[in-house]
């Protein structure tokens, strides 16, 4: 007996959600290439490593019960989280519904690239300080504890959220706010980085910063776009808006920087470009275009300022995850309530919501405000719970030592390095000789040492011949001067003795 599957699906349906997962995935090397130009050199690869390694530890998360957690449609009563119905992706293959147009399982691998970002953006709090075995246990919890939940709470249609009406379309909450309160919580548990080594910090490779950037625009453009989960006209809407507030916000940040330092800066420029990239998150398929440029300018502008926020709550966030992540989340699942439209919500022809103050739909804004301390708090306190136990654990102790610190991640936790001229610095005798060019390097220093030689004895030679011609100069001179004895006075010759 064979067996075969007889359900079809919308083929343009499938690949659009296929290829918006496969979009999502590039943001991940994007943020390695983004963090790890923002840090030092001696820390460059470590943070590479953090953030692929974040990625596959989520991978295995939502394989085993992440995606049961979060999106099971077998537990309809719970308004908190789902159940393990679905472990290890059992039973996660096609409809869920007669009416579906795609595969279940084409819609758990979206969801797990959106989990997957979400941690990778938490690693960057372990910037030239954290160790990173600690960390990996920390994100398996953290996606079970926190992340699974919260998204459980906005899409699911079970979830409390979901019923009350927040407008979240691609994830300021489990994605954008989540990720920086629990990056920024981390932070504080790490500690600062010792001052004596931060002297005159600054990126170490803003090409590495712009690539890293344009990577994370492009899955972006899919990231809320394909969050349709339909090739419909609200896709392309989305698209739109993404570049409209991530064009505005890059363009209000590079302002900001130029009336300090009169230089266009390219970092400032890359961080404004994520700032509105991020607000569009939550917003991109609920707001007016017009809307999206607005927010693209003020989103630029509050996080601008906001990255001021970690200096005086004296919290060493080193990739600004808190300003860049946080605050822009915030500022576009606040953008939902103002500039909400029920015919852009309603854009997929399935969608009905009142959209907000645009459509006279003012609740909205508590409903807006309630959603996003209620993330906040709870993310904070779960957060700090996972530290505060793995922090005491002897093996998972989250921060490095000072001496390794000051060597660099690259060396005290990769053995490896992101460039070849950071070894100059180190101790080449530690690593042993060459013993397979040995008796080069014998040979090498036998002719030096002639050289030197001969060298030594042309000099010598040299000396020689030029204290003789010293010599006769002097009996020379000495004649010449008694022959003018006669002609001169007695002072004269006094002074040419």
């Amino acid at each position: 007996m064979h067996g075969l599957w007889n359900e079809t699906y919308d083929g343009a349906t499938v690949a659009f959600i296929v290829v918006g997962a496969a979009c999502v995935f590039v943001m991940i090397p994007g943020l390695g290439f983004l963090y790890s130009g923002l840090a030092r050199r001696k820390s460059a690869l470590a943070l590479i490593w953090a953030v692929i390694m974040a990625t596959l530890v989520g991978m295995v998360q939502w394989y085993f019960w992440g995606f049961s957690l979060a999106f099971s449609h077998t537990a309809p009563n719970s308004k908190f989280i789902g159940d393990l119905d679905s472990f290890g992706f059992r039973n996660v293959y096609g409809k869920t519904s007669d009416d579906a147009v795609y595969p279940e399982l084409a819609y758990a691998i979206f969801q797990g690239m959106f989990m997957c970002v979400t941690l990778s953006i938490i690693a960057g709090a372990t910037a030239e300080r954290g160790r990173l075995f600690p960390h990996m246990v920390f994100l398996f919890v953290f996606a079970t504890v926190v992340y699974c939940p919260i998204a459980y709470w906005v899409w699911a249609p079970g979830g409390w959220c979901y019923q009350w009406g927040v407008l979240d379309w691609a994830g300021g909450g489990p994605v954008e706010i989540l990720s920086a309160v629990g990056g920024f919580v981390y932070s504080i548990f790490l500690g600062r980085r010792k001052e004596s080594l931060l002297i005159n910090f600054r990126p170490h490779n803003v090409s590495l910063v712009t690539l890293g950037t344009i990577l994370l625009w492009f899955g972006w453009l899919l990231f809320n776009s394909a969050t349709s989960l339909t090739p419909s006209l609200k896709s392309v809407y989305a698209f739109m808006n993404t570049n409209l507030s991530a064009a505005t916000g890059g363009m209000t940040w590079c302002l900001l920087d130029f009336r300090l330092e009169r230089k266009w800066s390219t970092v400032g420029l890359c961080s404004g470009i994520i700032c509105g990239l991020v607000a569009a998150t939550p917003s991109s398929g609920c707001i007016t275009l017009y809307g999206s440029l607005i927010q693209g300018i003020i989103a630029g502008l509050i996080c601008n300022f906001a990255t001021k926020l970690k200096y005086y709550l004296k919290v060493d966030d080193a990739m600004d995850i808190l300003a860049e992540h946080g605050i822009a989340g915030v500022v576009g699942l606040m953008f939902n309530a103002l500039f909400g439209a029920d015919w852009v919500v309603g854009l997929d022809g399935s969608t009905k919501h009142h959209g907000g103050w645009i459509t006279h739909n003012y609740k909205q804004m508590y409903i807006q405000f309630a959603y996003v301390w209620v993330v906040i708090g709870y993310s904070a306190a779960c957060t700090a719970v996972i530290c505060f136990v793995l922090d005491l654990i002897p093996f998972t102790k989250l921060r490095v030592s000072e001496e390794a610190e000051a060597r660099g991640l690259d060396e005290d936790q990769i053995g490896e390095f992101a460039y070849d001229y950071v070894e100059v610095r180190r101790d080449y005798w530690q690593w042993g000789t060459d013993t397979d060019n040995s008796n080069e390097i014998r040979l090498e220093r036998v002719d030096g040492q002639h050289d030197t030689e001969q060298s030594t004895t042309n000099t010598e030679e040299s000396r020689n011949l030029n204290g003789e011609k010293q010599i006769v100069s002097d009996d020379q001179q000495t004649a010449n001067g008694h022959d003018q004895e006669q002609v001169t006075t007695p002072k004269d010759s006094t002074h040419s003795t």
